[in-house]
């Protein structure tokens, strides 16, 4: 079976969309409209708490209704929108309220790009159409950087925004191309029990809280990302706090491609080892190199070593992104709940991001930067231990259906 080229070209642009116009934000309330940071702490969370709020009924109108591919171009005209607006209006109200739609429709986006990749390719090749769907999508976040910094040494630091408009429109365009008849929409929740089979009714939402996998891996992603999701802000602040706009976008953008560069080839290298080594011992790796991250920023202010640092997130998330859906398929298989599952979960990481944006900021506001980062990697510390000893591996290499050969492409 052949990849889905219209899935990678959703993928490829979704990577700047999906996130919005993000650490930028915080470059841009800091050095041209001059917030505090406590002020930009909650401007950021404002994003992370809408996704919190949408992400559980996100997941579960993706496994019921069957016009994923439209509701996805939806999103995808939201964001656009939303980011062009903060522009148009300059205002805080404009901030807030882009943020709150950007939430909204990203908590949409991840739970929509899966099912539809579910949906078409099934259980058996979903761990390769899913690596290359995660090294298409770091490439597009990677190239998306290259051109912010372009934008803003040459042009504006507002370019961003443009940018990430132009994203969501190759998106729209790739999703367009995704033929809406080849989805089942069985398959795309995460098939049903075979038991179930004649019914072909999901199993009780309560079910899925019956498994004490799921359960430690929500606490295990909640620290994660509470730890992880306000290091690149902090890092963009850091940054910027010697220099202007043009060259804190681009600063930014240069960690950033460091990360996602990395990202391209952990993807790859998870598509390859996920199915013969397990979900865990890959997992492990990503939960070790947070808190290592969260100190060596503490410990340097020199730009290169920022953004050499910054390298090590690629590692991290690279492992995290593409992992996170192959555990949660493996604990849904059957259920038919595979996406309202990835909307609860992703909804904890919503809390945590928002968390980590509000507390850290306040930190920094309060103490120094090296404080916010320390904090951040005891939180990881914390994470680490408890997925090391609670979190049991996921995949069952016997029921693993066995793909037939698949020649080059």
């Amino acid at each position: 079976m052949q990849l889905n080229k219209s899935l990678l070209g959703v993928n490829f642009f979704a990577g700047d969309v999906v996130g919005g116009i993000g650490p930028y934000l915080a470059i841009y309330l800091l050095t041209l409209q001059h917030w505090s940071p406590g002020s930009i702490g909650i401007a950021l969370a404002a994003g992370s708490i809408a996704t919190v709020v949408m992400q559980s009924p996100a997941g579960a109108i993706v496994d019921t209704v069957k016009w994923k591919r439209s509701l996805l171009i939806c999103c995808a005209i939201a964001i656009a929108c939303s980011t062009i607006g903060i522009l148009a209006f300059n205002d805080a109200f404009a901030v807030y309220t882009a943020q709150i739609l950007i939430g909204s429709a990203s908590a949409f986006l991840g739970p929509l790009i899966a099912a539809v990749t579910l949906g078409l390719v099934g259980h058996a090749y979903f761990t390769r159409q899913t690596s290359a769907n995660q090294a298409w999508n770091h490439a597009g976040n990677m190239i998306a950087a290259i051109l912010a910094a372009i934008l803003a040494l040459t042009w504006s630091a507002l370019g961003v925004f443009w940018l990430v408009a132009a994203m969501a429109c190759g998106m729209i365009v790739c999703a367009l191309l995704i033929n809406k008849d080849e989805i089942d929409h069985d398959l795309a929740r995460g098939g049903v029990a075979e038991e179930n089979a004649g019914e072909k009714n999901p199993e009780g939402i309560m079910s899925l809280f019956e498994d004490k996998r799921l359960f430690v891996f929500a606490i295990c992603i909640f620290l994660f990302h509470s730890a992880n999701a306000s290091m690149l802000p902090l890092v963009s602040q850091k940054l910027s706090s010697n220099s202007d706009a043009e060259h804190g976008v681009a600063f930014t953008a240069a960690c950033v491609i460091a990360a996602q560069l990395v990202m391209i080839v952990m993807a790859i290298f998870c598509g390859k080892k996920a199915d013969v080594w397990g979900r865990k011992p890959l997992l492990l790796i990503a939960f070790l190199v947070l808190p290592i991250r969260g100190i060596l920023f503490s410990q340097f202010d020199n730009t290169y070593a920022l953004v050499a640092i910054q390298a090590l997130d690629g590692v991290a998330n690279g492992i995290f992104a593409m992992v996170f859906l192959l555990v949660l398929a493996d604990i849904t298989v059957g259920t038919g709940r595979f996406n309202f599952a990835q909307g609860v979960l992703a909804m904890l990481i919503g809390i945590g991001a928002s968390l980590s944006n509000i507390v850290a900021e306040y930190v920094v506001q309060y103490t120094s930067y090296t404080v916010g980062f320390l904090s951040l990697a005891a939180t990881a510390a914390v994470g680490l231990v408890i997925f090391v000893v609670f979190m049991e591996e996921t995949l069952v290499k016997e029921n693993q259906a066995t793909p037939e050969v698949i020649p080059a492409d």
